[in-house]
């Protein structure tokens, strides 16, 4: 059984071997502290606060990225990935006014819930930053010791509540602002002229908050793969010295 010092001297080079690799090879803490010296070219191990800070840095730099690219124009609208569909209540409502030349009006609202998700994203950032700081060396542990997506679903239960909270006010502002409430309307209008069709209501604001965080942690998951194949792939000082760029 894994002491606690094995857990320790094993956060160094967590990306850099797989633990059922190296245990199919013998003694694999001692394997990758010798990595992580030999990559070094040093005998003394960083500190514990060291090896934490590194593995935060390393999600700091991740989950700025994902931030800054959804935040741009664009960022939801021109990604498959994430691009946030109509609400599926107003299917229909596509579908009948796409029979009568009206698929413009559609469009344009489609365009515009994927303009507000994009202006509240940002506010993501000073979330993410706040849970990074507020991680024990229990939680990396247990993050580590996780699937390989478990520092993203480490966020997804942290920050949900507080990330809907924070987005919700600004998609509101956001709707109104970049004129979604007002193609809603019309489109709202027009599909309403057409006879015998059915009621129909969707709320354009928790539609967009849903549909944007899953857009978020989408690309969270994706950093974080990232960073579990190479955590320095954004360098700053403190990487180099703990996982040992070059």
């Amino acid at each position: 059984m894994k002491n606690y010092k094995n857990i320790i001297a094993l956060i160094p080079v967590v990306f850099l071997l797989s633990a059922s690799q190296a245990n199919a090879e013998g003694k694999w803490w001692e394997k990758g502290i010798n990595i992580f010296k030999t990559q070094n070219k040093i005998s003394k191990e960083p500190s514990i606060g060291e090896i934490g800070e590194a593995f935060k840095e390393a999600l700091r730099i991740g989950s700025e990225n994902v931030v800054r690219k959804l935040g741009d124009v664009d960022g939801f609208n021109a990604d498959s990935a994430v691009h946030i569909p109509l609400p599926k209540e107003l299917n229909t409502v596509k579908t009948m006014l796409a029979k009568v030349g009206m698929s413009r009006i559609v469009d344009d609202l489609e365009l515009k819930l994927n303009r507000a998700a994009e202006a509240a994203t940002p506010k993501a950032k000073e979330l993410f930053w706040q849970s990074i700081t507020e991680m024990t060396f229990d939680d990396i542990k247990g993050i580590y010791e996780g699937s390989e997506d478990s520092a993203t679903r480490y966020f997804q239960e942290k920050m949900s509540p507080s990330l809907s909270k924070e987005m919700r006010p600004i998609v509101e502002e956001s709707l109104s602002k970049v004129g979604a409430i007002q193609a809603f309307d019309n489109v709202m209008g027009k599909y309403q002229t057409l006879p015998f069709v059915p009621d129909v209501k969707a709320n354009l604001t928790d539609h967009v908050v849903r549909k944007g965080m899953d857009g978020i942690f989408y690309y969270i998951a994706k950093e974080e793969a990232a960073i579990r194949k190479n955590p320095v792939k954004q360098t700053t000082d403190l990487l180099k010295k703990v996982f040992g760029a070059k």
